[in-house]
C-alpha cells in the first residue's frame, strides 16, 4: 500500500490580541486537522505563529517549518494553510518559499483556496497572492490614518512611553478605552537631573558631556527603568527627544527606521518635563561637542583583531583607541568605554603587542604538527565513524529497493502464468506500493552517495598535516614583520583577553577546512575563499551561531560548555599568559 501523505500545519494570527482572546488559531486548527482527516493526510506536525506579521518572514516558526521542509529528506510532504494569506501577503516572498520547498519535494496546499500545480493555477495563486499584498497595504495604510488622527487628539497610540512618562486612561468611547501620556513620578527626577548634568554639571566642574553623564550616573548607582546601566547611545536619546518640551512626535520613521517627511509627522501635546530654553541650551552644546553617539564600530581596514577580539571579563568587543595624537594604538574594552569603570574594569594593550603575541603563539604552538594532530584526532575518528555508518545507510537502502523490486518480479510472474487476476484492486494497490518504495529507496541512494562523493572527507596524511603547517605559517607572514589578516582569521575566530591570560578559540571544523583546501591545491590563500568566512552583524554572535554558545567569559565556563558540544562542533582553545 502506499504510504499516507505526511502533512505540516501552519496557523497564524496578525496580532497578539487575536491569540490571546483565542479568535482564530482554534478555528484554523479545527478545519486543518479535518482537511487532513478527509483527505488521509498524516498529520505529524503543527507550527502555530501567535501575533506575527505575514509581510515578511522574520517569524519563529515559520523559520522553523521552512528548515524542516528543506531537509533531506524532509519530515513532512505538504504544508497545510487556512489561506495562502496566512502563510504570506507578499507575492513574491510567497513564490520564493513555494518553490523552495518544492524543490524538496514538499507542496504548499489551501483549504479555502484549492489549487493544482499546473500553469493556470500557478497564475491564479499569485494573483491571489497579489490580492492579499494589496490587501495588507491598504489595511495598514487605514490603521496608520487612524492611529495619526488619535495622535492630533492628543491620545497615546499603544508603544512604551519614553522614561519620565507613563501611560493612563483617559476616557472612554464605546468599547474601546483611551490613553494618554502623564509624568511618571517615579523616573521624572532621572531625566531632570541628565539635563541638569548636561546644562550645570555636577558642582565640581562645568556641563558634562554624554559620556561623563553615563559614567555619573552608573557611578551612583543611578539606572535606567529597567534597572540597568545607561549607555552613551541610550542617554543621547534622552537628551535629544522633544517629548520633554511637551511635543511627542508621532510617526516620525518608518519600519525600516527612515525618517518620513515632516508633512508624515503628527506632533502629539504631552506633559512637560523640562523647559524649553534648558531644552534647546543642551542641543547647542551637544552640537558644539559633536560627541559619539554610537558605540564604537570594528574597523574595517587592516588591523589585525579587530572582530574577533573580546574582553574575557565582561564579553564586550575589543576596539581601536588611540594615544599621544594617534602616535599609540591600543586594543581596549568597548564596553568600559561606553560605560566607564562601572560596567567594566577592562584593560588596554597596546595593539603591537597583542598582534605579535597572538600570531607568534600560533605559529609556535597551532602550527606544529603535532598539536594539529592531537587537536583533529577526535574529530577525525567521528567522521570516519559517519562515514562508515552512511555506507552502512546505502547499503541498507539498497536491500530495500532490491527486496521491493524482486517482490515485484514475482508478482509479475503470478500474472504471466494465471495465478493472479491483473483486475484486481488489492493486487494493483500492491504493486503500486512497492513500486514507491522501490523508487523511493533507489532516491534515497543516490542522494546518500552524491552526499559521500562530494562530502571531501579524505582520509588526512601525516604528510597533508606537515606541509600544510609549513604552508600556513609562510602564508601568515608580511615581508616587513606584519601578519596577513585573512590567513589567521581562517585558523582562529576569537581571542578573549583577560588579566592574567590570553585565550585564542578556534573552530575544528574550520581548521580540518582549511587543511584540506591547502593540502588539496584549492585554494591559494589559506583555504578562506573557500570557507566564506565573513562576519554578521546582529545581536547573536559569530561565534555562538557557529559553535552552539555565545561569549565565554571564564575558563571555568568555557570547559563546562565545552562537555556539552560534539566532537563536531567543540572548538580548541590555547591559553597563554596576559602581557
Amino acid at each position: 500500500m502506499t504510504a499516507p501523505l505526511r502533512a505540516a500545519l501552519y496557523l497564524r494570527v496578525s496580532t497578539a490580541r487575536q491569540a490571546e482572546h483565542d479568535v482564530s488559531i482554534p478555528d484554523q486548527r479545527r478545519q486543518g486537522e479535518a482537511y487532513c482527516q478527509a483527505r488521509g493526510y498524516q498529520l505529524v506536525e503543527t507550527y502555530v505563529e501567535p501575533g506575527a506579521s505575514a509581510t515578511n518572514d522574520r517569524r519563529p516558526e515559520f523559520q522553523r517549518m521552512i528548515e524542516a521542509g528543506t531537509l533531506k529528506p524532509a519530515p513532512f510532504d505538504v504544508v497545510v494553510v487556512h489561506s495562502f494569506s496566512r502563510f504570506f501577503r507578499d507575492h513574491f516572498e510567497l513564490e520564493f518559499y513555494v518553490r523552495k520547498l518544492a524543490r524538496n519535494g514538499v507542496r504548499l496546499v489551501s483549504i479555502t483556496q484549492e489549487m493544482g500545480d499546473d500553469p493556470m493555477h500557478v497564475m491564479m495563486r499569485q494573483i491571489m497572492a497579489l490580492f492579499d499584498e494589496y490587501q495588507s497595504k491598504e489595511n495598514a495604510k487605514h490603521v496608520l490614518r487612524a492611529q495619526k488622527e488619535k495622535a492630533r487628539q492628543g491620545f497615546w497610540n499603544g508603544a512604551r512611553p519614553p522614561i519620565g512618562y507613563r501611560v493612563v486612561e483617559a476616557e472612554q468611547r464605546g468599547a474601546k478605552v483611551k490613553k494618554k501620556l502623564e509624568i511618571d513620578p517615579l523616573h521624572a527626577d532621572t531625566v531632570r537631573l541628565i539635563f541638569d548634568l548636561a546644562l550645570n554639571g555636577d558642582g565640581r566642574s562645568g556641563p558634562m558631556g554624554v559620556k561623563a553623564i553615563v559614567s555619573h550616573l552608573n557611578r551612583n548607582r543611578i539606572y535606567t527603568r529597567e534597572g540597568g546601566r545607561w549607555g552613551i547611545g541610550q542617554l543621547h536619546r534622552v537628551l535629544t527627544r522633544r517629548t520633554y518640551v511637551g511635543e511627542h512626535q508621532f510617526n516620525s520613521r518608518s519600519k525600516s527606521k527612515q525618517k518620513k517627511p515632516e508633512s508624515e509627522v503628527v506632533v502629539v501635546a504631552v506633559p512637560r518635563l523640562i523647559d524649553t530654553t534648558v531644552f534647546d541650551a543642551v542641543q547647542e552644546q551637544l552640537q558644539a561637542r559633536n560627541p559619539k553617539i554610537v558605540p564604537p564600530r570594528v574597523v574595517s581596514g587592516p588591523t589585525l583583531l579587530t572582530g574577533i577580539c573580546y574582553c574575557a571579563q565582561c564579553g564586550g568587543a575589543m576596539t581601536i583607541r588611540t594615544g599621544k595624537s594617534g602616535r599609540y594604538r591600543y586594543y581596549a574594552c568597548s564596553i568600559k568605554a561606553r560605560q566607564g569603570d562601572t560596567g567594566c574594569a577592562g584593560r588596554a594593550i597596546p595593539m603591537e603587542t597583542l598582534d605579535t603575541l597572538v600570531a607568534s603563539h600560533i605559529e609556535q604552538r597551532l602550527l606544529q604538527p603535532e598539536r594539529l594532530q592531537e587537536i583533529l584526532a577526535s574529530m577525525l575518528t567521528h567522521r570516519q565513524e559517519r562515514l562508515e555508518r552512511r555506507c552502512e545507510h546505502i547499503v541498507e537502502l539498497t536491500k530495500r529497493a532490491t527486496e521491493a523490486d524482486q517482490r515485484l518480479r514475482r508478482l509479475y510472474d503470478a500474472i504471466e502464468s494465471g495465478v493472479a487476476d491483473i483486475t484486481d484492486p488489492a493486487l494493483k494497490e500492491g504493486i503500486d506500493g512497492l513500486k514507491a518504495i522501490r523508487d523511493q529507496a533507489r532516491a534515497d541512494v543516490a542522494r546518500a552517495q552524491t552526499s559521500l562523493a562530494t562530502s571531501g572527507e579524505d582520509a588526512v596524511t601525516p604528510a597533508m598535516v606537515v606541509r600544510f603547517a609549513d604552508i600556513a605559517r609562510k602564508r601568515m607572514r608580511i615581508e616587513g614583520g606584519g601578519y596577513r589578516r585573512d590567513h589567521l582569521r581562517a585558523l582562529a575566530q576569537r581571542v578573549e583577553v583577560g588579566d592574567k591570560e590570553v585565550r585564542i578559540i578556534g573552530s575544528k571544523g574550520d581548521l580540518l577546512r582549511t587543511l584540506a583546501a591547502v593540502s588539496g591545491g584549492k585554494s591559494a590563500g589559506l583555504g578562506v575563499p573557500s570557507l566564506g568566512l565573513k562576519w554578521r552583524n546582529g545581536r547573536d554572535s559569530n561565534f555562538g551561531s557557529r559553535h552552539g554558545f555565545v561569549s565565554v567569559k571564564r575558563s571555568s565556563d568555557f570547559a563546562q560548555k565545552r562537555m556539552s558540544e560534539s566532537v563536531e562542533t567543540c572548538p580548541w582553545l590555547m591559553i597563554f599568559r596576559a602581557p
